[in-house]
């Protein structure tokens, strides 16, 4: 038995730990898949899957309230996989590990998954509790979100039976989220040329670690330091003045997390190798002077290495380093009419190199579709200039907020009955897959709940316990209130 199943309610908590013994990172869902599909026919419920291998789950209404609308409630199978670097971890086979840690719960190391592993449990409990009464319901579990949202652009019309949506991938409890920012990625490749490093130097690792890393839009508005774009600024102030040849440079791992840490390979002419070595002391310095309100752990490492690989060319060195340094990060303007949240944003997320070629990922957001279009435009035009060449893909749309949403009403009028308070209506500045459901099934009333979750996409990713016990009694309450069609 996990220690999780003294947490209460307990069939969420233990559902969760099962989750977390199955791993499934993004487009490794299938085994998780697999276990849910047998859960759902040894319980006797109505299960199937679509093309893309999004699961639907069918439960007929509790005796007496067949003629209540119909609801499907919404999770993803997928988890995001990030590690501390000191962490041994397979994300494909490995268990992640949660614990108790007072009042959250944690995982050893890596991302626990709470997003939206608390979710998915969720759904799947209220199938599992003949306690809980509902209406007719359906459970939808989507592929690949974290990655791309395949499932929900994958998502078929008319495969849905149900009038209103509940997704449960929302991260602040006494919140519900009517609306959120559409995304879209952008992919910058500069050709490079190489030389031979000359006689005389010699070469070192650079690396900037650390950093809390997390979630690049739901906390791109924190500030917190961004590796790649570090790596960038230290590198375009001193490569020139210490003759630096740049070898290799990686950063970040995934496009929608804010990268934690980054490293270049540099060599350096033998003669100035300790003002290499004291300008990234002194660097680290200005970090601890700027971001040390919000970046408690950053570290600047100087080690020694050895490589056979050719340096970048002077010409290529400073094409790659200007681009990187040059490309705007980070909060692009706030919100005029949602006031309190971003706008449009965009993170640059991880950032590689081959012998022939840089790549440059970022995830641009936005709530309106022309603020995504200016970014690309700044990246394009960034591109022109460095002789990148640019792709921009994977658009998904924002969830447009409707102010006269009945469910959404339902929901605050029901918090504010079980917790005497006024529960704060939001827009999110992250991807939810209700936008993208919108164009299969336009008439749908959607919402979006769920417990307090710091820290997602990083290894700080935690649930806080107490949120869990109050999510689950607004969604079971707010199940019994569904109203007749």
């Amino acid at each position: 038995m996990s220690e999780l199943s003294q947490l209460s309610p307990q069939p969420l908590w233990d559902i969760f730990a099962k989750i977390c013994s199955i791993p499934h990172p993004s487009y490794h869902e299938e085994q998780l898949a697999e276990h849910i599909l047998s859960w759902a026919k040894e319980k006797g419920l109505h299960v199937e899957r679509d093309l893309v291998g999004n699961i639907l789950i069918r439960k007929p209404a509790t005796a007496g309230m067949e003629n209540r609308k119909a609801v499907v409630l919404q999770a993803h199978l997928d988890m995001v996989p990030q590690k501390n670097n000191d962490t041994v971890h397979d994300f494909t086979k490995d268990p992640i590990q949660p614990y108790i840690d007072g009042e959250w719960v944690k995982a050893r190391g890596t991302t626990l998954g709470a997003d939206n592993g608390i979710g998915m449990a969720s759904a799947l409990a209220v199938l599992a509790d003949e306690t809980v009464a509902h209406g007719p319901l359906e459970v939808l579990l989507t592929m690949t979100e974290e990655a791309g949202m395949d499932g929900a652009f994958g998502l078929q019309a008319g495969w849905l039976q149900a009038d209103i949506l509940i997704n449960t991938d929302s991260e602040e409890e006494g919140e519900i989220y009517m609306g959120c920012a559409g995304g879209i990625d952008f992919i910058s490749t500069l050709p490079l040329q190489r030389e031979a490093v000359p006689a005389g130097y010699e070469t070192y690792k650079l690396t900037i670690k650390g950093l809390k890393g997390g979630h690049s839009g739901a906390e791109i508005h924190l500030g917190l330091g961004n590796a790649n774009k570090l790596l960038a600024r230290f590198l375009f102030a001193h490569a020139a003045e210490l003759d630096a040849r740049l070898i290799d440079l990686n950063g970040g791992t995934l496009r929608n997390a804010i990268p934690r840490e980054g490293s270049a390979i540099v060599a350096v002419p033998a003669d100035k190798a300790a003002q290499f070595k004291d300008l990234a002391a002194k660097f680290l310095s200005i970090l601890q002077n700027e971001l040390g309100a919000v970046e408690k752990n950053t570290t600047v490492l100087v080690e020694a290495t050895t490589t056979d690989k050719a340096a970048l060319t002077a010409k290529s060195r400073d094409a790659f380093i200007n681009l990187l340094n040059a490309m705007p990060n980070g909060v692009i303007r706030n919100s005029d009419a949602v006031k309190g949240v971003v706008e449009t944003s965009l993170n640059v997320g991880v950032v590689s190199m081959t012998d022939e070629s840089a790549e440059i990922i970022c995830l641009i957001r936005s709530l309106i579709d022309s603020g995504k279009d200016y970014v690309v435009g700044m990246l394009e035009a960034l591109g022109q200039l460095a002789g990148a060449q640019s792709v921009a893909k994977g658009s998904y749309p924002g969830w447009q907020p409707d102010a006269d949403s009945p469910v959404m009403g339902l929901v605050r009028e029901t918090y504010q009955k079980l917790f005497n308070k006024t529960p704060n209506i939001m827009v999110i500045h992250a991807g939810l897959e209700c936008g993208l459901f919108k164009k299969p099934y336009p008439e749908m009333d959607m919402v979006s709940i769920g417990p307090t979750i710091t820290g997602p996409h990083s290894p700080d990713e935690q649930v806080h316990i107490a949120s869990v016990g109050q999510y689950w009694i607004l969604l079971t309450e707010l199940l019994k209130a569904i109203p007749a069609k």
